[in-house]
């Protein structure tokens, strides 16, 4: 029997996922102490157990992830495309919203004074970019599939995820490679997996023994739950700041609707971004017109309370939704390239980046924040970055520095590496 739940049921289902992972996370000192996100590993363990309700053969469920409710995608269309009632998928607004909250909540002077950090983090993210691409190709040849297979499950799906791979799809099938959108999609759905499991356990290794963070202040005890994040605790954060979070909420709503006719607005002037970018540039400049005007009702910390409740639902959403079953029945030569991709990026962050970037509680942040976007998403980066501050204190540069290199500034630098690559292998 199939069943295909409503989309809606699955934005019911979020805070029982984030809970699932709350508690697990709780139960299983291990998951905290490896920093794994509370939505990773609710969203997972769900996905696991509809993957085994599924192979047990009582019921198929596969849910829906689109909707054209005109009160839930305006925000995220402009009016030229909205009269027409659009599907979009369920989670682009919670993941726009939370891009908008990454521009408005970077200080100017943490990005200017972070100059060194931000060129190695935009080096090595274009470095691994080509890297992927490389043993991507090779291991194709070697495997005897398509070339350009390599490229699908490197650079477009690891750096890039599912927004990239979707805009070169058209180009890599004209130059041959049949079905990209679809083999781009699972490949990009491994990376999101991938990068998020795989993100804060390889910082915490990296940290390991390190006691003090780059304040030189003493952590947060590694051992408690406290560090486990309570998606309860951040809504009811919330409600008592009253009027001052609403206020900044419906600054949020307002940039997100103005970036997204930025987001037109460069979709037609050629430019292959995703559908954050318009707001997440928007928010930028928000930020830095309050700061040079010497603002200061702008609050950091409404601003990341918000975020706080985004994104895990964001992460709660897409992972929930997650078909196992197509990943375990990834083509052979696909997933052996990106298991080996996976592994490579993994060595190329701790043998390369942490030490470029001074192995300490910053370096260790970022370079979980590197794998996040260069394996998974930035949505992951972030998420993983947070469960690792929970816990071993705060990394302000790394906060401010990763969102924008990976959810920004690789996407200038990503594009051209894939360009040459088809190019090259046409």
């Amino acid at each position: 029997m199939l069943l295909t739940p409503s989309p809606w049921f699955l934005l019911l289902l979020a805070v029982p996922v984030l809970l699932l992972g709350e508690v697990v996370a709780r139960r299983v000192p291990l998951l905290a102490r490896c920093n794994l996100p509370v939505p990773v590993v609710g969203g997972l363990l769900f996905s696991v157990l509809l993957l085994a309700l599924n192979l047990s053969g009582l019921a198929v469920v596969s849910f829906a992830t689109k909707v054209s409710a005109g009160g839930w995608t305006w925000l995220v269309t402009t009016e030229v495309e909205w009269a027409a009632r659009p599907l979009k998928n369920l989670n682009l607004p919670l993941l726009v919203a939370f891009f908008t909250c990454v521009g408005l909540g970077a200080p100017v002077r943490i990005l200017r004074t972070g100059g060194r950090a931000l060129a190695v983090l935009l080096v090595a993210g274009t470095v691994l970019a080509a890297l992927q691409n490389t043993v991507g190709v090779a291991l194709a040849i070697a495997l005897g599939a398509p070339p350009l297979l390599g490229v699908v499950c490197g650079a477009l799906t690891l750096v890039g995820g599912h927004g990239t791979a979707l805009g070169f799809a058209p180009r890599f099938e004209q130059a041959g490679l049949a079905s990209a959108a679809t083999i781009g999609a699972s490949a990009a759905t491994f990376g999101l997996v991938a990068g998020g499991v795989l993100a804060g356990p390889l910082a915490e290794w990296l940290l390991r023994g390190r006691g003090k963070n780059v304040s030189g202040a003493a952590p947060v005890p590694l051992e408690t739950s406290a560090s486990v994040a309570s998606f309860f605790s951040d809504v009811r954060a919330l409600v008592g700041l009253g009027r001052t979070a609403v206020g900044h909420a419906v600054l949020i709503a307002v940039c997100v609707k103005a970036g997204t006719w930025v987001s037109f607005g460069l979709d037609r002037a050629g430019a292959s971004l995703p559908a954050y970018m318009g707001a997440l540039l928007v928010g930028f400049a928000v930020r830095a017109a309050h700061d040079a005007a010497g603002g200061t009702w702008l609050r950091g910390e409404v601003i990341a309370r918000l975020a706080a409740v985004l994104l895990p639902l964001f992460l709660a959403v897409t992972l929930a939704a997650l078909n196992l079953a197509e990943l375990a029945s990834v083509a052979g030569p696909m997933l052996v390239i990106l298991v080996v991709n996976t592994l490579v990026s993994l060595v190329f962050a701790a043998w390369v980046v942490w030490p470029l970037l001074g192995r300490d509680h910053e370096a260790g942040v970022m370079v979980a924040g590197l794998v996040g976007f260069g394996v998974g998403s930035t949505a992951t980066a972030v998420a993983a970055m947070d469960a690792i501050t929970r816990r071993r204190g705060p990394a302000p540069r790394a906060v401010a520095l990763v969102p924008p290199t990976g959810g920004f500034f690789i996407d200038f630098t990503n594009a051209p590496v894939i360009s040459a690559f088809i190019n090259l292998l046409r």
